[in-house]
C-alpha cells in the first residue's frame, strides 16, 4: 500500500452509514440553509449598539422594497453599511474556504490539509505588510490589493516549483516550503520598519477580522465564491478517484495532471480572494470539510456544496461571538475559530477513531 493510500481518510463506520441512509440529502440541504438563513439574522441582529429584531428587519426590508416603517438614518447606515456586508462577507468566506480545504483534502488525501497548504496566506500576509509599511494603503492598490497580489506572487513560485512533477508529497512540500519563505519575508518587513503601532494593525490583521467589510467586497467574494465552488464541484468525480490513491485514478482514466492544476488553481483562488478580504482566518477549512464529511458521506458532489453551507453558517456564528465577546472591544476572528476548532478538531478525530 503507498503512502497515498494510507493517508485516505478512515472508512465510514456503519452507525453513521445507516445515519445518512435514512436522511435524505435533499433534507440535510434544506436544513442547512434554513440555519444558515437563521444564522444570517441572528448575526445581523448582534452588536454593541443593540437594536431590536423589529427595528434591523424594518432597516433591511427598507432596502429590499418592502411596504415597512423606516428607521432612522443612524441606525439604518449602522445595519446597512456595517452589519449586513460583513455577515454576508462571513458566509462568503466561510464557504471559500470550507470548499478549498475539502479539495484539498480529497486531492491529497490528507485529512491534515487545508486551504493554507499552498502558502498562499503567507504571500498575501507579504503583500498586506509591504503595502501598510510603504505607505499604499490609500492608493488604488489598497490592502486587500496587495494582499491578492502577494498570495498569487507566492501561488505562482509554487507552480514553478512544481513543473517537473505534481505527486502528491511534492504538492506538501514545495508548499510548506513557499509558506516558510513568505513568512520570514513578512517578519523581516516588519522587523525592518515598522513602528508599535503599525506592527500592532498588521498582527490585528494577520489574525484575521472582518472589520474592514464593505459591499465592493462582499461583490467580489461572490463572484469569487461561485466560480470557484461550480469549478471545484465540476471535478467532484475526479476528487472521488483520487480517495483511492493516484495510480487507481489514473487507472479509472482521470488525467492526473490537470485534474490537480484545475484543483490548484481554483483552491488558490478561492483561498487569495480570501485572505485579501480578511486576513488569515484559521481552523475553518480544517474541521469544516471533516465535519461535513460525517454529516453527508465523502461523496464530493454532495460534500462540497455542503461544506460550503457548514462553513458559512460556522463563520457567521463565530463572528457574530467575536463581536460580543468581550463587548466593546472586539476579538480577532481568527482568534475564535482557533478557540473553538481545536477541541472540535479532537473530538472529530476521534469519532473516527484515529484518536
Amino acid at each position: 500500500m503507498t503512502a497515498t493510500e494510507n493517508q485516505v481518510p478512515a472508512p465510514v463506520t456503519g452507525e453513521a452509514k445507516t445515519r445518512r441512509t435514512a436522511t435524505p440529502t435533499w433534507v440535510l440541504f434544506a436544513v442547512g440553509l434554513a440555519v444558515l438563513a437563521l444564522s444570517i439574522g441572528v448575526a445581523i441582529g448582534v452588536g454593541a449598539n443593540g437594536g431590536s429584531l423589529q427595528e434591523v428587519t424594518r432597516s433591511v426590508g427598507t432596502h429590499l422594497g418592502l411596504p415597512v416603517e423606516p428607521v432612522s438614518r443612524l441606525f439604518d447606515s449602522l445595519i446597512w453599511q456595517l452589519r449586513v456586508p460583513r455577515v454576508l462577507l462571513a458566509a462568503l468566506i466561510g464557504a471559500m474556504l470550507a470548499v478549498s480545504g475539502t479539495v484539498l483534502q480529497g486531492l491529497t488525501g490528507n485529512a491534515l490539509a487545508d486551504p493554507y497548504l499552498l502558502g498562499v496566506s503567507n504571500g498575501a500576509s507579504v503583500g498586506a505588510v509591504a503595502v501598510t509599511l510603504f505607505g499604499l494603503g490609500g492608493s488604488a492598490l489598497g490592502l486587500s490589493g496587495g494582499a491578492l497580489v502577494g498570495a498569487l506572487l507566492s501561488f505562482g513560485l509554487m507552480m514553478l516549483l512544481l513543473r517537473n512533477g505534481m505527486r502528491t508529497i511534492r504538492i506538501v512540500l514545495t508548499g510548506v516550503v513557499v509558506g516558510q519563505l513568505f513568512a520570514a519575508l513578512t517578519s523581516l518587513l516588519v522587523m525592518a520598519s515598522a513602528d508599535a503601532e503599525t506592527t500592532r494593525a498588521i498582527t490585528y490583521w494577520l489574525l484575521g477580522s472582518m472589520t474592514s467589510a464593505r459591499w465592493d467586497e462582499v461583490v467580489l467574494c461572490a463572484i469569487a465564491c461561485v466560480v470557484g465552488l461550480a469549478g471545484c464541484w465540476t471535478r467532484s468525480q475526479a476528487l472521488d478517484a483520487f480517495s483511492f490513491g493516484e495510480d487507481t485514478a489514473e487507472s479509472l482514466g482521470i488525467n492526473v495532471r490537470v485534474t490537480r492544476i484545475t484543483a490548484l488553481i481554483l483552491t488558490a483562488l478561492l483561498t487569495s480572494v480570501a485572505v485579501a478580504s480578511v486576513g488569515a482566518i484559521g481552523f475553518v477549512g480544517l474541521i469544516v470539510p471533516h465535519a461535513a464529511r460525517f454529516v453527508v458521506g465523502p461523496r464530493h458532489r454532495v460534500l462540497i456544496p455542503f461544506a460550503a453551507i457548514m462553513g458559512a453558517v460556522f463563520l457567521v456564528l463565530t463572528d457574530a461571538l467575536a463581536r460580543i465577546a468581550l463587548a466593546p472591544r472586539e476579538v480577532p476572528v481568527g482568534v475564535v475559530t482557533a478557540v473553538i476548532g481545536v477541541p472540535v478538531f479532537l473530538l472529530i478525530m476521534r469519532r473516527r477513531g484515529e484518536l
